[in-house]
């Protein structure tokens, strides 16, 4: 509970208020342009992914159409049209006239890139070119013959070769330009895969965050790739249309098209971290820009936060001292109205309560010295010197020396107690010692054989100033209440030595007598500390309260009052320690 009353502050309230405000615009204003600066990078992301895939599928077309013309520029040579329209009319082309054509086809062929061989067939599907016996129908399926008559003449991309998986088949019907294009047999064309590579050269293979490209034919046959290795072409196409798809232990973005020319399908496999590479930026700039402010903030908001409170704990903090009795007025230096105004209040309010505490310490010692004076007044001087005075010269008369010892010691020590008004009433340890030995001489005859006594002093001590009448009733009280309690002879010590604290004396009373218990010492230091109690029972002492409230008066921030030991059984001892120096301090 105590804990959080420390937290609870007005400095960490609003160093918390400013910081929860701070936290909620930044995180809303952090989220909101995550969000929207994200989706955009998204969109850009796929536009230019779906650009990349335009821009390969015309690439792609570039191609089939570059080989569309050659294939069309040799299929309309005249030497091809005139062998094809002779074997259309029934007459065998002879080996001379198909090495003749094989010449005009090797020229052509030269001119081509990514053409590996052309082979030329009759509409019975025997072979022309090369030289070398064979039909159609035992070289390619009967279904790509039969695309290749749906084409009517337009070049038809039938897939991979069957006998050579690094090439790629297309074949076309051999139309005779000079009989209305008619039907004369067919023209195969091998084209090298290579020749379909759609990734630029420049780019590294084994870039991880590359694009990766795909060309499958009609059948899904890969015709190109660079794929990572593993990678499965069927299950790629079946999720071309998805979002991502994982490959080789990475997610990918799919996109797909398919050319118009050849109806083949291309690929692109873009990785997700590279696609979505701005996100990842922008969610760092944005987590670091929050860091940042928040720190930034933080700091602001903690200095504004003491600026604002440090004049209010300096108030709170002259007000704690004036509950210890410390009255000091605060200096007016802050620039805000309100607070200058509670520390001019303050300040007032300082003002009149030390005017009336000096009023009040003025008093008490007024009242402190009519009581003293009272007590002296008690006893007519006149009467009580000159009854004493008969006494003594009457005694020495009858030869009665230890009544008359008696009797002096009474005079020394009534003159003491009744001093005159113009009489100070400091004097010093020695001569408190003096009027405690009279003192307990007397209360000696009075009890006879049940009083022993001892007093200890050094010189430096004995010279120490004190103010009258504050070892006598310590004396008194240990007599009234610690030897005449016991059985027997009993025993009273008073000693005045230096404190263990520096410059202080320790002035100590002590008796043998049956002691106090714990309950009673305690009930005895609760009345001291109110100024209440500790009365001689016979009325004829000051008490130890009057000790104790003169003790506080004249030292009241030197001083711990009266110090009181006591056990059953043990006795008990009273003491005090006063300064080695003549000093009167005022409370407060």
């Amino acid at each position: 509970m105590n804990r959080l009353g420390r937290l609870n502050t007005l400095r960490n309230q609003i160093f918390l208020g400013f910081m929860a405000v701070m936290l909620i615009v930044l995180g809303a204003v952090g989220f909101f342009t995550y969000g929207q600066v994200s989706a955009l990078l998204r969109d850009n992301a796929e536009k230019h992914i779906r650009q990349t895939a335009v821009q390969a599928a015309g690439k792609l077309d570039v191609l089939l159409r570059q080989v569309d013309t050659f294939t069309a520029q040799v299929a309309t040579s005249a030497t091809i049209q005139e062998r094809m329209a002779q074997e259309l009319d029934g007459r065998k082309t002879s080996f001379a006239e198909r090495q003749s054509m094989q010449q005009e086809i090797r020229k052509n062929e030269a001119y081509a890139t990514g053409i590996r061989s052309l082979e030329l067939y009759t509409t019975d599907y025997r072979m022309l070119f090369p030289l070398t016996e064979g039909s159609l129908n035992g070289r390619v399926p009967e279904a790509w013959i039969r695309a290749a008559d749906a084409g009517k003449g337009r070049l038809a991309w039938l897939g991979v070769d069957p006998r050579d998986p690094d090439a790629v088949v297309a074949i076309r019907n051999v139309r005779l330009v000079d009989r209305s294009f008619a039907y004369a047999g067919y023209l195969l064309v091998r084209v090298e895969k290579s020749y379909f590579e759609l990734t630029d050269e420049n780019e590294s293979v084994d870039s991880p965050d590359r694009e990766r490209m795909g060309l499958f034919d009609g059948a899904g046959q890969v015709v190109a790739s660079d794929f990572p290795e593993g990678a499965d072409a069927e299950r790629i196409l079946r999720s071309g249309e998805e979002e991502s798809v994982r490959v080789g232990g990475e997610d990918y973005m799919a996109i797909e098209r398919r050319s118009e020319a050849a109806g083949w399908r291309i690929v692109i496999l873009t990785p997700v971290d590279y696609a979505t590479e701005g996100i990842s930026v922008l969610r760092t700039v944005v987590l670091v820009a929050v860091v940042i402010g928040g720190v930034l903030f933080l700091v602001l908001t903690f200095i504004l936060s003491t600026m604002i409170t440090r004049p209010i704990l300096n108030l709170i903090k002259a007000m704690r001292n004036a509950k210890l009795g410390t009255l000091r007025p605060i200096s007016v230096t802050f620039s805000a109205m309100e607070i200058n105004e509670l520390n001019n209040t303050y300040n007032q309010m300082v003002g009149s309560l030390n005017e009336l505490i000096e009023v009040v310490y003025e008093k008490e010692i007024v009242q402190s010295r009519t009581e003293l004076k009272a007590l002296q007044a008690q006893i007519n001087p006149h009467f009580l010197f000159n009854t004493l005075e008969a006494f003594y010269w009457a005694l020495e008369d009858n030869g009665d020396d230890e009544l008359a010892e008696i009797v002096v010691a009474m005079s020394g020590l009534f003159r003491y107690v009744i001093s005159r008004a113009d009489e100070e009433e400091w004097v010093t340890v020695g001569d408190e010692l003096d009027h405690a030995e009279r003192y307990l001489k007397i209360m000696d005859m009075r009890m006879v054989d049940r009083l022993a006594w001892r007093i200890e002093a050094d010189e430096e001590s004995r010279r120490t100033p004190i103010p009258k009448l504050l070892v006598q009733p310590l004396v008194e009280n240990a007599i009234l209440h610690g030897v005449e309690q016991r059985l027997g002879r009993g025993e009273v010590g008073v000693r005045a030595e230096p404190s263990d604290r520096p410059g202080f004396i320790r002035v100590e009373v002590a008796d043998n007598g049956p002691g106090i218990d714990a309950e009673r010492i305690r009930e005895l230091r609760e009345s001291l500390a109110q100024g209440a109690g500790g009365r001689s029972s016979k009325g004829s002492g000051v008490g130890l309260a009057n000790v104790e409230k003169r003790l506080r008066l004249y030292y009241a921030s030197a001083g711990e009052g009266l110090i009181v030991e006591s056990a059953p059984g043990v006795g008990t001892k009273v003491s005090f320690e006063i300064p080695d120096h003549r000093g009167r301090e005022k409370t407060g």
